[in-house]
């Protein structure tokens, strides 16, 4: 029984406590936590992944940190700049691309926040003191101590109204989390979320109590201030703008002082008497933390541990936002294309485009910086999600050249490429007239840009003929605006076109790549015969006797398009694509007509 009773006792036993020299702050949607040696932010992305940064703090040059009062002071101005830093960091990472402000928007916010803060705690209890002074005689240590009185209403206040902020309140909620995570690691506990999560929210080095020292000893500092200078005879404090200048003179010394205490009741052992000291600033952290989600323990979790690891071993090196090893992220994205049934070579090209790799190059990059890394992930997201790989990286190979290519057009298919190669091959060395009818994106007509032919690109929408005359700047083509035949002049030796053929009813039933398409380059009418019959209809009147007729067609409607041609021409022939599919109509040597 009482082997037993030991092994319950063993196994219940808490463990020791720890010291930890580890700090932190609240982020927005992230938590910094720096320690003796490094430095952590982990953020929560919109798309719910952790961000981690790690860096090594300097060690030497460190002189003032052994001299009190002066520690504080650089201590003070350190955290201030890190951390406003760290804050314009996290709301970049954390807040999505189109609503997160830029740098320049940033330091100006920054620079009115502190103008605020200056504002609202030194020049206007300053002011308000002297407003009272005018109407009642006071003594100096008492002016002192009303102005002192005033701030910390005012600075009370201030916490109360920005706590029911929402988007406050997050932070003070991340704010919560982080005091959690170190007390947890105080307490000796297992560093897992569920421990974290039983933790108080207070904590005895806050910031929150620091600022509560700084608004009390301000008190005392600029009431004894107050009484030496009125010894002197002078009444210079009486000039409001004097006053207000002191006050701001004297913060350095009232922040380096505010340090010490706070040092010194983190340190003092846990009585009635320290318990008391310390029970303002942990009642005014009710203002500044809230229980935290275990989403945002997880986070303030992984800051910690990052710092933890790093203080203990010296050979761990930093990461930056996002930075992965090449292996790893190659890994992931393949796997991730995989599963959503996207061919897992498609992530080649998408890294070759992130990386500014050419056809042919190879590359010996062992890491991915942060903003590649950001970027090549929104790649592979949108390619999951069905969106086509020429629209995510904006063009595409088509016969040798690169072509644009946007939602606006139909992306370029190696199918159609066959058609610009027999068009090429019919065209040789002549100086035929041809006309590209439906060019889209304009890829078939650059194709033919290059032979000796005068060449005519002619779409309906203005849209897609935007895209095309990017395709065909330098280039002789003529591009010109048309619905099918309607605004096109005179008779070609060539008719070359990709028309819209997938029959109506089946346009429900496309896959979630082709759905990214127009629909006005893809409906070609209940029968997908639609565009076929216009182009038969105006036959004698644009196309020239003994000409000929190459289009590409649906793999379904072979037959129908070889009769509705075959009394035009002297030879009508469907030919395959690569997967052995009637994929092209090529008609040769059209026969005399009438022009209508």
């Amino acid at each position: 029984m009482s082997d037993k009773k030991t092994k319950k006792e063993k196994k219940t036993k808490p463990k020791k406590e720890r010291v930890s020299l580890i700090g932190g702050q609240a982020l927005m949607e992230g938590v910094l936590m720096r320690g003796k040696t490094s430095e952590a932010m982990a953020v929560r992305t919109p798309d719910g992944e952790i961000a981690l940064q790690t860096r090594r703090l300097p060690t030497k040059g460190q002189w003032y940190k052994k001299v009190p009062i002066v520690r504080g002071v650089v201590a003070f101005a350190v955290s201030l700049i890190s951390g406003m830093s760290a804050l314009m960091q996290s709301a970049k990472i954390s807040g999505e691309e189109d609503e997160t402000p830029g740098g320049g928007a940033m330091a100006i916010a920054v620079l009115l926040g502190i103008a605020l803060a200056v504002g609202l705690f030194i020049l206007l209890p300053s002011f308000l003191t002297s407003l009272i002074e005018k109407a009642v005689t006071l003594w100096a240590w008492l002016s002192g101590l009303i102005e002192g009185v005033i701030r910390i209403i005012i600075f009370v206040l201030y916490l109360l109204i920005v706590s029911r902020m929402k988007d406050i309140r997050r932070t003070f909620m991340y704010h919560g989390a982080e005091h959690r995570t170190i007390n947890c690691y105080e307490k000796g506990l297992d560093m897992t979320v569920e421990n974290v999560q039983k933790c108080s929210t207070r904590h005895n080095r806050c910031g929150t109590t620091f600022l509560f020292l700084v608004v009390v000893i301000s008190i005392l500092v600029f009431a004894l201030t107050n009484w030496l200078l009125s010894l002197t005879g002078l009444r210079i404090m009486g000039n409001m703008f004097v006053r207000m200048g002191v006050r701001i003179l004297l913060l350095p010394i009232v922040a380096g002082v505010s340090y010490e205490v706070l040092r010194l009741l983190a340190a003092l052992p846990d009585n009635a008497f320290t318990n008391a000291l310390r029970a303002p600033g942990l009642a005014l952290q009710r203002l500044t933390t809230y229980p935290p989600d275990d989403a945002m323990a997880q986070v303030a979790l992984k800051s910690f541990l990052a710092v933890l690891e790093m203080d203990g071993n010296e050979n761990i090196k930093p990461v930056k936002f996002f930075e992965r090893d090449i292996e790893t992220v190659g890994a992931e994205f393949k796997q991730m294309l995989e599963q959503n049934g996207i061919d897992k070579r498609e992530y080649d090209w998408m890294l070759a485009e992130v990386i500014g790799l050419k056809k042919g190059q190879r590359f010996e990059i062992t890491r991915l910086a942060p903003d590649d890394y950001v970027k090549l992930k929104g790649y592979v997201k949108r390619r999951s999600a069905g969106e086509p790989l020429d629209y995510i990286l904006g063009h595409t190979e088509f016969c040798g050249n690169d072509i644009k290519v946007t939602n606006a057009v139909l992306c370029p298919r190696p199918e159609t490429e066959l058609l610009a190669e027999r068009a090429v091959k019919y065209i040789g060395g002549r100086q035929l007239r041809v006309l590209d009818l439906c060019t889209g994106s304009g890829c078939i007509a650059r194709a033919l840009a290059d032979t000796k032919a005068s060449v005519t690109a002619s779409d309906v929408s203005s849209a897609a003929l935007e895209v095309a005359r990017a395709n065909l700047a330098g280039t002789d083509v003529l591009v010109a605006e048309s619905d099918m035949f309607a605004a096109l002049d005179g008779k070609f030796d060539l008719i070359v076109t990709n028309p819209p053929y997938i029959k109506s009813e089946d346009i429900a039933s496309l896959s979630d790549t082709v759905k990214y398409e127009p629909m006005l380059a893809l409906d070609g009418g209940e029968d997908g015969l639609k565009f076929y019959r216009i182009i038969a209809d105006n036959l004698d009147n644009y196309l020239a006797d003994g000409g000929a007729l190459m289009a590409e067609i649906g793999f379904d409607i072979g037959d129908a398009v070889k009769t509705l041609f075959a009394d035009k021409f002297q030879s009508v022939t469907v030919e395959k694509d690569y997967a052995s599919l009637d994929r092209f109509l090529i008609a040769l040597g059209k026969k005399t007509g009438e022009t209508k």
